[in-house]
């Protein structure tokens, strides 16, 4: 940060026209502000000078970048209002100017306030100190000064305390001891506050520095659990969350009690920090202080995460531009994350000061140290000279581990899982310090790239260890395009963190299932892993590198087979081994895609997918890669409704390129299961179990499970004896994550498109439709939706809700129109992203049908008016698929017209395309326009 002296303060406030504008105020009132009038002009004239105070701190900010700085005007403007207001009060309004020090109270500054750093939409935090022989006036005065404060629309955090209630309660509430560690002398009796800092550095600094620091290093703990666990979420809290502003108070919190520094420089000549490290601190503090400033500006409130709706105003704000393969917003995130990064760097380095530091600089450690649970111990490791075990962690012997052999600067992560150990902070700090010798000559040496395979495809938590060597810095060196990827994030909803947190996960999601930890979720995949030992290399690395091209202007499919293809051979893969771990990457979208937007009761869909893969190592692999992938997307993302389609693909697939796929098989394997089916009927008599099998088409027979079928026939044949032509079945699926509800009614080319409507009224969002018809003309219809509550009997209740009401609209009780009027207001909208409409009418994807897709931003009852635009168009639906990526919406129609044919005519089709391109296009214009990316999910 600047010098105080470069902050221009006075630019922000002239502390001496103030308090003349104030007394002038009282002097046209005989010398009294005791009126209401002039209680008017104060407060009006100390809202002008404070909005036009925060304006130019705004300037400010804008015009030198410094975001502590800004934080330090805004506290000196703060400082002059309230300083001003208390000497208004006691000149003018108790007329108390002559009071002894033992009469006068005093006003400090406390918490964040404190620290002389306040965002624009932060309280304002005070500590009213009472004299031992209280007056009333005392009271009075605060009381003024707290409602001025409160009429000038501040939000004031404030406490009234004596000094020996101060000390007593900082003794036993850890958050009243933080907030007085900070005190800072407004006004008022200096001896008071003297008298304070005195005794609460020898009464609480001095007693209880073990219990604080365990306190507070709790407390941080705590608040990364709320917030994630994480650094590396795309919509991170800059005060609160991991890496944010609060942990680097945090240090200084602890640093200001074991080593009684007033100023954080001091934390250099304390052996805390290196220069350089100190630099980093400053640095990355100065970078959060800007963020979080623009972000309080920019909302007008004290609003802490950073938001896809601000994130690209704040990547303007502060300057940064897109580059080729990287919007400025997508630039400003990794920053933020680099910054992130950053600190939990520091937070280690002064985590293994705290450690190893003299005691007799820190002697409160003593009994903080002896409750960690373990005992100081130091061993060796057997037949390793370099390396120690160092209470359960990993440490250097000596400090030229590294210059001596650089292998070492991988073989440490090795012996790490190896033993099952955690990394020392001493060792973590040598480690960044020696990245510069991780060059080409380590990066081709045969050990060091075996001994990284160990780490990459072992069976203990490789993904703990790759996050490890990234945190250090290692992983992103010697695997320099891994190095292009570390905090980069992408500017959409869908992926929840960033690209090498993202990549990182992913190992650990193949580590889980192997281990069989996630097995159950999984059963398909759990199968398959035992038999694809040889494979396992290969699917640790295509993990780990499937989006490492991400960030560029090509396809980072394409770009990322290329990274492949050069780096595999150096890590030991043969020319075969590369060449498929290539294909994969390239493809590692390819099943996703297929499984959750095409129609896989469709011949030409299996064919042209299984054409593709060709041989089942490839499907083995890709259904395992599509898996994983999709699976450390974040929290929500996979359920078992894809793992289901996922699931059909294979087998559907497996038939194919195993020679089961022909159009005899297909024909015998219908006639199979309506044998089921028929022996399955059994309490029916023999001509109804005859009449209901030969009711559906083979697609119905050898698409839905058999399950389902009987569940579909009790259905059908209750409501045609009840003589219901109209009827909903309803079904919650847990491992699905799906609600199903069944719709019998008559066929005709409006019905999807009423029951989305209808689904879209009730708040209820569709993850996708099963669309049949029987031989009667009937339509027998699923539909999928998200599940909305944990209790089956909850869901229950609001399936049945809404299955009533596609029932009362489809039988006319109740009017479309009206039930739309009623919907629910959705939640968050993505209002940050504008997705470029793109229709596409593709008549080669399906030998039956023309499938029409669509992408664009998704939002409520977008599904509805496509299919009710469908219908205006004279299209039947025979078939639809809902994908959604985040705020992308990706949905696939197979339709023919009202006599069963594709849509072949050009005319026709630009008309088709044209309407859907106006039903997705937004309502009102938004900040960001994404373009459409080829074959990126």
């Amino acid at each position: 940060m600047a010098k105080k002296t470069d902050l221009k303060l006075d630019e922000i406030v002239n502390p001496a026209a103030l308090a003349k504008a104030l007394d002038g105020f009282a002097s046209d009132n005989g010398g009294s502000g005791n009126s209401t009038e002039v209680r008017g002009k104060v407060l009006a004239h100390l809202k002008k000078v404070m909005q036009q105070g925060r304006d130019r701190a705004e300037e400010m900010l804008y015009e030198d970048g410094l975001g502590r700085g800004c934080a330090a005007r805004l506290s000196h403007l703060q400082d002059q209002i309230i300083c001003a207001t208390y000497n208004f009060a006691l000149a003018h309004v108790f007329q108390a100017e002559k009071l002894s020090n033992a009469e006068k109270l005093t006003l400090t500054a406390v918490g964040g306030y404190g620290r002389g750093t306040l965002a624009p939409g932060s309280d304002v935090d005070l500590l009213f100190i009472l004299p031992y022989k209280q007056t009333p006036l005392g009271e009075q005065i605060a009381e003024y000064i707290l409602y001025m404060l409160w009429d000038l629309g501040l939000k004031v955090g404030h406490a009234t305390r004596t000094v020996d209630e101060c000390i007593k309660l900082s003794k036993t509430d850890t958050t009243i001891c933080t907030s007085i560690l900070e005190v800072r002398y407004l006004t008022g009796n200096r001896d008071l506050f003297e008298e304070l800092v005195e005794a609460y550095q020898s009464e609480v600094v001095q007693k209880i520095g073990s219990q604080f620091t365990q306190a507070k290093l709790q407390e941080r703990d705590d608040r990364h659990k709320r917030m994630g666990e994480t650094r590396y979420v795309v919509e991170p809290n800059v005060k609160d969350g991991k890496g944010g502003l609060r942990d680097l108070q945090t240090l200084f919190w602890i640093g200001k009690f074991q080593y009684q520094v007033l100023r954080r420089k001091e934390l250099i000549k304390k052996g805390v920090f290196t220069r350089s490290e100190f630099n980093l601190f400053v640095k990355c503090e100065d970078f959060l202080w800007a963020v979080r400033c623009h972000l309080h500006f920019l909302t007008g409130k004290a609003e802490e995460r950073l938001s896809f709706d601000v994130q690209r105003e704040l990547a303007a704000r502060m300057s940064y531009q897109s580059h080729p393969g990287l919007q400025d917003v997508e630039r400003f995130m990794k920053h933020y994350f680099l910054i992130a990064k950053d600190v939990g760097d520091l937070t280690r380095i002064f985590c293994s000061a705290l450690e190893e530091q003299d005691l007799k600089q820190a002697p409160s450690l003593t009994k903080f140290f002896q409750t960690l649970p373990f005992s100081r111990s130091v061993r060796k490791i057997a037949g390793i000279n370099d390396f120690v075990i160092d209470n359960q962690r990993i440490n250097v012997a000596n400090a030229d581990v590294f210059k001596n052999d650089p292998v070492n600067l991988i073989r440490i992560f090795h012996l790490a899982d190896r033993y099952s150990l955690e990394y020392h902070p001493q060792a973590m700090q040598l480690i960044r310090k020696s990245l510069k010798l991780i060059d080409r000559k380590l990066r081709q040496d045969v050990n060091a790239n075996k001994l990284f395979m160990n780490i990459l495809t072992s069976g203990n938590n490789p993904e703990l260890n790759l996050r490890r060597m990234n945190e250090a810095g290692v992983l992103g060196r010697f695997l320099r395009e891994f190095g292009k990827v570390v905090a980069m994030m992408q500017f959409n909803m869908y992926h929840h963190y960033t690209v090498d947190e993202h990549l990182i996960r992913t190992v650990g999601v193949l580590q889980r299932i192997e281990s069989g930890e996630i097995a159950k979720e999984h059963p398909l995949t759990s199968e398959l892993l035992p038999s694809m030992k040889h494979e396992r290399k290969i699917l640790y690395i295509t993990l780990l590198l499937h989006d490492i091209a991400k960030g560029r202007p090509q396809d980072h499919s394409i770009a990322g087979a290329e990274v492949a293809r050069k780096l595999c051979p150096r890590l030991g893969f043969s020319k075969e081994d590369t060449a498929l771990i290539a294909w994969l990457i390239q493809e590692h979208l390819t099943m996703s895609m297929v499984a959750q937007s095409r129609d896989l009761s469709d011949r030409k869909t299996i064919e042209d997918f299984s054409a593709t893969v060709h041989t089942m190592r490839r499907l083995k692999l890709l259904l395992v890669l599509t898996v994983c992938d999709i699976r450390a997307v974040g929290p929500g993302v996979w359920n078992g409704w894809k793992g289901q389609l996922l699931r059909t693909l294979y087998q559907e697939a497996e038939l194919w390129i195993t020679g089961g796929f022909s159009e005899t098989n297909r024909q015998s394997r219908a006639e199979n299961e309506r044998e089921r089916l028929f022996e399955a009927l059994d309490e029916w008599d023999e001509a109804d179990r005859a009449k209901y099998t030969n009711l559906h088409y083979d697609n119905y027979i050898l698409t839905v499970s058999l399950k389902d079928q009987i569940r579909h026939a009790h259905f059908v044949r209750d409501a045609d004896i009840a003589g219901r032509p109209l009827d909903t079945m309803v079904k919650t699926d847990a491992f699905q994550a799906i609600t199903e509800i069944t719709i019998l009614a008559q066929d005709h080319p409006r019905l999807l498109a009423v029951i989305a409507a209808a689904c879209s009224s009730a708040g209820a969002s569709i993850d996708g439709a099963h669309i049949f018809t029987t031989g009667d003309g009937r339509a027998l219809d699923t539909i999928l939706l998200e599940r909305e509550f944990d209790a089956d009997e909850d869901e229950l209740r609001r399936a049945r809700r809404i299955g009533k009401l596609i029932e009362d609209v489809l039988s006319g009780k109740s009017y479309l129109p009206e039930v739309q009027a009623k919907r629910p207001r959705s939640g968050r909208t993505p209002k940050a992203f504008v997705i470029e409409p793109v229709v596409t009418i593709d008549n080669t994807l399906s030998n039956r049908f023309s499938v029409v897709q669509v992408e664009g931003l998704d939002r409520p009852a977008l599904l509805s008016e496509l299919c009710e635009a469908l219908s205006d168009l004279k299209l039947d639906i025979r078939s639809a698929h809902i994908t959604t990526f985040g705020e992308k919406v990706i949905d696939s129609f197979y339709v023919t017209d009202l006599i069963g044919h594709k849509i072949v005519d050009t005319a026709r089709q630009t008309r088709i395309k044209k309407q859907l391109r106006q039903k997705l296009m937004p309502p009102q214009p938004a900040a960001a326009i994404i373009k459409k990316e080829t074959k990126d999910a």
